[in-house]
């Protein structure tokens, strides 16, 4: 750009062209007022100087030229400086007036406060009015015998089974995050910094020479800027103020010292708090998922242990093929074996296991019969056969043709 064409947006106030770096790098680079005076002695002789001497040159020639280009970067920062001062504030005075507000945050503390007199009851501690809002995060500084849980997990389960209207105060206190990392004392600093620069501009203004150049348009729209610039300033101080009497009020309630106690800790603390709690609810009902299914596995193998006991007591109440005992309980227990099936059961191959379990069956089977034959022969050896023993041979018989 021609320097000439550089010095006429200067004058113009022309934000179209003029940016934030292009201002900035030349208040950086100008050289001092004596400089500039210097140079402008040269200008008779500007063709024969260097670049960087003839943009100088051209520059000296622009009244008060400093002042007016920090005016000009103020007014090309100043939007940027307010957001940089305004979503804090409002932020800081929402988290307040949740904290305020919040009812199930006041019933979390009340039962903390119940639980930790009953834990000190007998020491000097006992019967406390409050605690200080930092010891929150400590809860979790307090773990049970084995070390696995803490008073905290201790807590949130003691609210999720009694009083689960306390589990709603995480969403309560939804502006706590972001004025956490509000720093007060920046806060405080921007907006000094604003009403010096919005001072230093409106005293330029009142002390500016009259224009000489009809593109110098400094004062016109520099007064119109101050102006708004001086209004917002404004709502910034009452919202700031605002904020600052409605922390001193949480100081009150929550008995701390605003001017010891940060907005930035007091509302870290909190911020660490709300996560803490939101984990442990995480972890209270992980732990719950794990024991149910320790415990439903345990039902389980508790279950097959029984079962596997039943299937061996029946098998050892059938009968023993090598022991001597009441032919009728042998009896009994053979026709049970072979309804069911179990006399078949042996841990061989499928084929041959079947094979010779029905033939020591049949075997057995025949062994008694030929014996229950004879000693019937002997009793009575020309007496035809009743129906009843027709039926038991036939019953018999048939056994025999199953197992076989």
């Amino acid at each position: 750009m021609p320097y000439q064409e550089i010095k006429n947006v200067i004058l113009e106030v022309n934000e179209e062209v003029l940016t934030e770096s292009m201002v900035t790098n030349l208040v950086k680079q100008l050289p001092e007022q004596e400089q500039l005076n210097r140079l402008a002695e040269f200008k008779d002789e500007y063709n024969d100087l260097a670049e960087s001497e003839q943009f100088g040159v051209v520059m000296c020639s622009v009244p008060r030229l400093r002042p007016r280009l920090n005016a000009i970067l103020f007014k090309l920062l100043f939007n940027e400086q307010v957001e940089n001062i305004k979503p804090d504030t409002v932020s800081v005075t929402a988290a307040c007036e949740e904290v305020r507000k919040s009812a199930s945050f006041a019933h979390l503390l009340e039962i903390t406060l119940l639980v930790g007199n009953f834990m000190n009851a007998g020491s000097r501690n006992a019967g406390a009015f409050g605690f200080d809002i930092s010891f929150l995060c400590k809860l979790k500084d307090t773990k049970s015998a084995d070390q696995k849980t803490t008073l905290l997990h201790f807590l949130a389960e003691i609210c999720e089974q009694e009083y689960p209207d306390v589990l709603k105060f995480p969403d309560e206190l939804v502006h706590v995050e972001k004025a956490s990392r509000v720093s007060a004392e920046s806060l405080q600093k921007n907006l000094e910094k604003m009403k010096k620069q919005i001072s230093d501009l409106q005293r330029d203004i009142e002390t500016f020479p009259p224009a000489e150049d009809d593109k110098d348009k400094f004062v016109e729209k520099m007064t119109v800027f101050v102006k708004d610039a001086q209004e917002q300033y404004n709502k910034l101080c009452m919202m700031h103020s605002n904020m600052e009497t409605l922390f001193k009020e949480l100081g009150e309630y929550f008995v701390f010292d605003p001017k010891k106690v940060t907005i930035e800790e007091f509302f870290l603390d909190l911020h660490n708090f709300r996560n803490m709690f939101l984990q442990v609810l995480k972890e209270n009902q992980k732990r719950r998922e794990t024991e149910e299914k320790m415990k439903r596995a345990k039902l389980a193998k508790e279950k097959a242990e029984k079962e596997r006991l039943e299937k061996q007591q029946k098998r050892e109440q059938l009968i023993d093929m090598t022991s001597e005992g009441d032919e009728t309980g042998v009896m009994d227990s053979l026709m049970e074996a072979l309804q069911t099936g179990a006399a078949f059961r042996r841990k061989r191959g499928p084929r041959q296991a079947n094979r010779k379990a029905g033939c020591a069956v049949t075997s057995l089977l025949a062994s008694e019969l030929t014996k229950d034959d004879a000693m019937t022969s002997v009793t009575v050896k020309k007496k035809k056969p009743n129906e009843t023993e027709i039926e038991v041979r036939e019953d018999n018989q048939d056994m025999l043709t199953r197992s076989s």
